[in-house]
């Protein structure tokens, strides 16, 4: 019998002087955890761009929810996207999208 996978999302603030778009917020994520865990690590997080919108300069993001202390890492790790600097903040976590959106909007 196999057992169901459990997810966490996190909203995650990017703070920067210019904004990037999705794929090269994409590509920095994998970039920062790729060079902390390697290719194995990366493969154990299973992460899934959910949401991004380039005015607010907010995402959501899926993982397992046993690679969300490697995810945070990473994410304080990442110092540039695209070549310009950056900083990403992670605002909530949660077990469901709609729980999610809630905490956000309070």
């Amino acid at each position: 019998m196999l057992k169901r996978v459990k997810r966490r999302y996190l909203a995650l603030a990017i703070d920067g002087y210019e904004s990037c778009n999705q794929d090269q917020f994409t590509d920095a994520l994998w970039s920062s955890i790729t060079k902390l865990y390697g290719e194995h690590g990366a493969s154990q997080v299973n992460l899934s761009l959910i949401r991004f919108n380039v005015e607010e300069n907010i995402a959501v993001i899926r993982v397992n929810n046993t690679s969300v202390d490697m995810t945070r890492a990473a994410l304080a790790c990442l110092t540039n996207i695209a070549g310009k600097p950056a900083a990403v903040h992670v605002l909530r976590v949660s077990g469901t999208l709609k729980a999610l959106h809630k905490k956000l909007n309070q």
